[in-house]
C-alpha cells in the first residue's frame, strides 16, 4: 500500500510539473537581450555631436538634454514595442497580460501609495533635516519648490526623463526579460540592476571627456562609488517592482530618490544660510536699515534627533519592507515574502 501511495504522490508531483508553462526563451536569450537593451540606451549619447559632450560642452547643456531625452525616449519605446512583441507572439499572451508584465496596468494607486510612504519612511533623516532644519516645509506646502526645480532642463532631466525612461528600460524591459526566462526572484533582485549600475558607467568617459585634468584615479573612483549606490537603489526598485507590479510607483520612487540624495552619515546638520533687512535703532532714534546675517548655525540637539530619526526610519523601513510590499498585483512570489 506504501510503494501505491509514493507513486500516486510522485505522479501527481510530475503532472503539476508539467503543467507549469515553459520558459519562453533561455536565460542566455534574457541577458543577451538586456545587454543590448542597454546599449540601446546609452550608445546613441556617443554618436552624435549634439549629444556627446565634451570640454567645451556640458552634459548639463540644454542642448544636450534635450537631444538625450529624445535619444532614450526612442530606445523606451522600440524595446518596449520589441518585448511586447515578444510576450505577445511567442509567449502567447494577450495584450493585457504583456501590459501586466510590462508594469503598466493596471496601474495600481494603492501600490503608489504604499511604495511611496516605505521609500519616506527610509528617508526620515533627510527629510527631517531639509524639512524642518533648513525649513523647508512651507515651501513643500506651497510647492513652489517643485515649480522651481521642474522649471529647468537639469530638473526636469533628473526627476522626470530620467525616472521614466530609465525604470521602463531597466524595469519594465530588463526585469520581464528574465521573467519570461523563469529565473528566480529573488535572483532578478540582483542580477537585473547590474545593467542598471553598468548603464551608469558610462559617466566615466563622460567625466573624462569633460573633466581631462582630473586624475584617472580620481575618476575611477567616482565611477565605481556611482556604481555602487545605482545597483543598491536597482536591488531595492527591483524587489518593488516585483512586489508590487507597478511600474509607476518605482518610477516615482526614483524620482523621490533623486530629489533626496544620498542621506547624509556623518557630520553636523546646519539650518539655512541667508541675509536679509532688518531695522535697528540709530544713535539719533531713527530707524536705519541693516543686514541681518543667519550662517545656519544649529545647536547640537538637531544633528542628534537627526540621527536618531535617521536610525528609526532605516528600523521601520526594514520592518516594513514586506507588509507595504505585499500586493495581488505582485509579478513574482517570494518564498521568504511573510514577514
Amino acid at each position: 500500500m506504501a510503494p501505491i501511495g509514493f507513486f500516486s504522490r510522485l505522479r501527481s508531483l510530475y503532472l503539476r510539473e508539467s503543467e507549469e508553462p515553459a520558459p519562453v526563451i533561455s536565460v542566455q536569450s534574457a541577458a543577451v537581450l538586456s545587454v543590448l537593451c542597454t546599449l540601446i540606451y546609452v550608445v546613441p549619447f556617443y554618436l552624435s555631436s549634439s549629444t556627446r559632450p565634451s570640454p567645451t560642452l556640458s552634459r548639463d547643456a540644454p542642448s544636450v538634454i534635450r537631444a538625450r531625452i529624445r535619444a532614450v525616449t526612442t530606445a523606451c519605446i522600440v524595446c518596449t514595442l520589441a518585448i511586447m512583441g515578444l510576450v505577445m507572439y511567442k509567449g502567447n499572451a494577450s495584450l493585457s497580460e504583456a501590459l501586466k508584465l510590462l508594469g503598466w496596468w493596471p496601474v495600481g494607486p494603492a501600490e503608489i501609495v504604499r511604495s511611496f510612504l516605505l521609500t519616506a519612511i527610509l528617508f526620515a533623516g533627510p527629510l527631517f533635516e531639509r524639512g524642518v532644519a533648513e525649513g523647508e516645509w512651507k515651501d513643500w506646502i506651497r510647492g513652489s519648490r517643485v515649480a522651481q526645480t521642474l522649471g529647468g532642463w537639469i530638473g526636469y532631466r533628473n526627476y522626470v526623463a530620467g525616472p521614466v525612461t530609465e525604470e521602463i528600460m531597466f524595469r519594465s524591459i530588463i526585469v520581464s526579460l528574465h521573467l519570461l526566462a523563469k529565473v528566480r526572484p529573488g535572483r532578478i533582485v540582483f542580477i537585473a540592476p547590474l545593467y542598471f549600475g553598468i548603464a551608469h558607467v558610462h559617466h566615466f568617459v563622460e567625466f573624462r571627456s569633460t573633466h581631462p585634468d582630473t586624475p584617472v584615479m580620481a575618476s575611477l573612483l567616482r565611477s565605481i562609488f556611482q556604481f555602487g549606490y545605482t545597483s543598491v537603489f536597482g536591488w531595492f526598485a527591483t524587489f518593488l517592482y516585483l512586489r508590487t507590479g507597478s511600474l509607476p510607483a518605482v518610477i516615482l520612487v526614483h524620482s523621490f530618490c533623486n530629489w533626496c540624495g544620498l542621506p547624509r552619515l556623518w557630520g553636523r546638520v546646519e539650518g539655512p544660510v541667508f541675509t536679509g533687512p532688518t531695522i535697528v535703532r540709530g544713535k539719533e532714534d531713527t530707524e536705519v536699515s541693516s543686514t541681518e546675517v543667519d550662517d545656519g548655525t544649529l545647536g547640537i540637539g538637531w544633528t542628534v534627533a537627526y540621527y536618531i530619526i535617521l536610525v528609526a526610519g532605516a528600523v521601520a523601513f526594514y520592518y516594513q519592507l514586506w507588509p507595504l510590499t505585499r500586493s495581488s498585483r505582485e509579478l513574482a512570489s517570494f518564498a521568504t515574502g511573510s514577514k
